[in-house]
């Protein structure tokens, strides 16, 4: 009987053995993981030095940062362009929101090519998914530059998230229409690049990020960015510049330490339209 046993414990040993060396194998023998390929966005990567994510604003190519890189050498340039704008596919932005997951994406992008503690620059659109990648997924961000834009996009044309809401509403369902598109239009020139309207932007996913902009309000999470941030924004003319100034200083202030960066005589293109002055504050920005 003790002899049974014995013979069955053995075999019993002998068959977890014999399953799990091939599993042990298999572990072995797994492909590597695949490199991280983002699906909301696609970059281009030029220049050497300290790493800086660009990103753009609503329906705008990435050579709205062309200029600017070309001015301001030294540094390693990571050219964001959003897909679905200025004729990028769709892709991973074909439905659903847009710009709370390509800031998710962005910060998985950061993760996977080891660019912690680089600055993020984001114009527009641009520099709301900028604070959110620096709020939302703390340590991704070494510091952040937004470009004329609010915590609360509605606020651009003196309005909230709860007011805007009709328009947007409109703007998400009917993106297929031509009075969508007129609105589309429209919203452009509120949140956006009105130089880029009609670029071969993609309707739908300008409609549903727009959406997602007139209903968005980071103020309450402005606090929980801990990189520095640097805020540049458009005085325009004198008539509406104590305004404007009331305004971004208003809006800023939940977060203590925010430095903000007046440029008068601008639209919202400000790299555009006053490039020299926006450069030395890049500079300034990204020297500090």
């Amino acid at each position: 009987m003790k002899r049974t046993i014995a013979a069955f414990a053995v075999l019993a040993i002998a068959g977890t053995s014999a399953t799990l060396a091939p599993a042990q194998t298999q572990s072995r023998q797994a492909p590597a993981p695949k490199p991280f390929a983002p699906t909301r966005f696609s970059v281009e990567v030029v220049g050497t030095g300290p790493d800086v994510i660009l990103i753009p604003g609503l329906t705008a190519s990435k050579e709205v940062w062309r200029g600017t890189v070309n001015a301001v050498p030294g540094y390693r340039y990571h050219l964001v362009q959003v897909a679905g704008f200025a004729g990028a596919p769709a892709r991973g932005n074909a439905r659903g929101e847009v710009v709370a997951p390509l800031a998710a994406e962005i910060a998985r992008y950061i993760d996977a090519n080891r660019l912690r503690g680089a600055s993020l620059v984001g114009h527009s659109m641009g520099g709301t998914v900028a604070m959110m990648v620096a709020a939302r997924h703390p340590g991704r961000a070494g510091k952040v530059m937004v470009v004329d834009m609010l915590p609360q996009p509605a606020g651009l044309v003196g309005s909230s998230a709860t007011n805007v809401r009709g328009l947007a509403d409109a703007l998400r369902s009917l993106s297929q229409s031509e009075d969508g598109r007129r609105l589309i239009g429209s919203a452009i020139r509120m949140f956006g690049n009105a130089e880029d309207a009609g670029n071969g932007s993609d309707e739908d996913v300008v409609a549903r990020a727009t959406h997602e902009l007139a209903l968005t309000d980071l103020g309450p999470e402005l606090p929980r960015i801990t990189a520095p941030l640097t805020v540049v924004y458009a005085g325009i003319d004198a008539q509406r510049r104590a305004g404007v100034e009331r305004g971004y200083a208003a809006a800023y202030a939940p977060r203590k330490g925010t430095q903000l960066v007046r440029i008068d005589d601008s639209g919202h293109m400000i790299m555009y339209d006053q490039p020299t002055r926006f450069r030395a504050a890049l500079k300034s920005f990204l020297a500090r």
